[in-house]
């Protein structure tokens, strides 16, 4: 079981709020059929953890069999720097419900669904402006042992188990008790 190297911070993409139980984190990559086929899954375990779970997304777009990956990345960052996150969620989705269309025309036309000037991410991505961000997460998942996707952590912790929601959320929910015992036992000891 590896350990996630690597704490959420304010450059993180995140849903869900800070004070949750639990944080799921996923490496994915824009392009892989594995990360699409995950996508729907990891909708409906956010909705059946609602407030309890925060949900963090970080690149590790795998480009020497996904040439569309890195792009696609670097696409939604430049509609966050835009629109903040809500762009990013918003374009997150956009790409995955039409992965098989990520040519950089279609990026820039889910850029503008999203919200976005499409001429500045069009110029962003010609200019590799986002390149190192999406670098600086690969690297990061790289020295947590990440090497495929999509790559699961729960509160820092490998998940390697079946991607199945109800093994899932089971998961979520063990993690999430713990948290709360930890968190009740803090209170009692400080109080």
């Amino acid at each position: 079981m590896s350990t996630h190297a690597l704490s959420v911070t304010e450059a993180d993409h995140v849903l869900g709020p800070t004070h949750a139980l639990v944080t799921l984190i996923e490496y994915g990559d824009f392009q892989c059929p594995y990360c699409g086929e995950a996508y729907p899954l990891l909708k409906r375990v956010q909705r059946r953890l609602g407030d309890r779970m925060r949900f963090v997304f970080r690149h590790f777009p795998l480009a020497e069999i996904h040439p569309n990956a890195e792009h696609a990345a670097e696409a939604t960052e430049s509609v966050a720097a835009q629109r903040g996150p809500e762009g990013f969620w918003l374009m997150h989705d956009l790409i995955f419900e039409n992965q098989h269309h990520l040519l950089d025309r279609s990026l820039v036309e889910y850029a503008r669904i999203a919200g976005a000037e499409p001429t500045v991410v069009k110029a962003d991505l010609e200019s590799g402006l986002y390149r190192q961000v999406v670098r600086e997460s690969f690297l990061g998942g790289a020295r947590s042992g990440v090497n495929g996707t999509p790559t699961l952590f729960i509160d820092g912790v490998r998940y390697d188990a079946r991607r199945e929601e109800d093994l899932l959320v089971a998961a979520l929910e063990q993690a999430a008790e713990e948290e709360e015992v930890r968190r009740e036992q803090v209170r009692i000891s400080s109080g």
